[in-house]
């Protein structure tokens, strides 16, 4: 049986880490390499670092820090933000990043999810979507969720997926930082719609909140959390620990 995955998330805005709630509220809360070498030291599986502002400020990801952090980890590495064209893919795997993220990129350019992976690959190419529900519809937001595109999520998502995305990162702007667990409704339908590994991300409070992610959708393959990891709400082994003696499959 697969493993499940336990992902921390760098949120990047201005060289630091810094969470909000729902999206908003920033706070400033460690530097990323710091961070980054603690989680590699404690068992998370995975880092993601996501340049936050890069593309609502419309500039490139900040690759100084990135490639810091980068030498400094032994797990693999998604980096977003910023994400426009292939050349962007290049320049990020070049830092020594695993994986790409592509958010707003995409929604501008469709194509883009489709070159990248025909050049790297579809293991290379994260899909990282932000959700909010309008008038009852899953809709996708894109500029680190503060614009409205007017998509509709789980087309997109598919269409996303059909033309190369090899997982996706389901991001709840609903549920964002306000720690009363993940957002299921919306992680079922993303699940029941693709093949491929989906990422739950937004609204982690503590170790249950994992648990029943797990339990009620075995599907998903892994839970990204910031706050909690970041405050020491929730340490990582512990986390692992009892998702083991629930009889979820994780790497200890």
């Amino acid at each position: 049986m697969i493993t499940k995955r336990i992902i921390p998330c760098l949120d990047v805005k201005d060289g630091r880490v810094v969470k909000g709630v729902n999206f908003e509220g920033l706070s400033d809360v460690s530097s990323p390499v710091a961070l980054g070498q603690y989680y590699s030291r404690m068992g998370a599986d995975e880092l993601v670092f996501y340049d936050i502002t890069a593309s609502s400020e419309g500039r490139a990801l900040f690759t100084d820090i990135l490639c810091e952090v980068a030498r400094t980890i032994f797990i693999p590495l998604t980096v977003g933000g910023g994400i426009n064209t292939v050349d962007d893919f290049d320049r990020v795997l070049k830092c020594g990043a695993d994986k790409v993220s592509v958010n707003s990129g995409a929604i501008r350019n469709p194509d883009l999810v489709y070159e990248a992976a025909k050049k790297y690959g579809d293991q290379c190419v994260v899909l990282s979507v932000d959700i909010k529900r309008v008038d009852g519809t899953f809709r996708v937001f894109a500029k680190g969720g503060r614009e409205n595109t007017g998509m509709e999520a789980i087309e997109w998502i598919k269409k996303c997926v059909s033309n190369g995305a090899g997982e996706v990162v389901v991001n709840s702007i609903d549920t964002d930082g306000v720690k009363n667990g993940f957002d299921l409704p919306m992680l079922e339908e993303v699940c029941n719609a693709v093949s491929v590994p989906v990422i739950a991300s937004g609204g982690a409070g503590c170790i249950d909140d994992f648990t029943h992610l797990f339990k009620a959708l075995p599907k998903v393959d892994a839970g990204l959390a910031a706050s909690i990891f970041h405050f020491g709400e929730v340490e990582i082994m512990d986390l692992k620990k009892t998702l083991a003696e629930e009889n979820i499959p994780v790497r200890l």
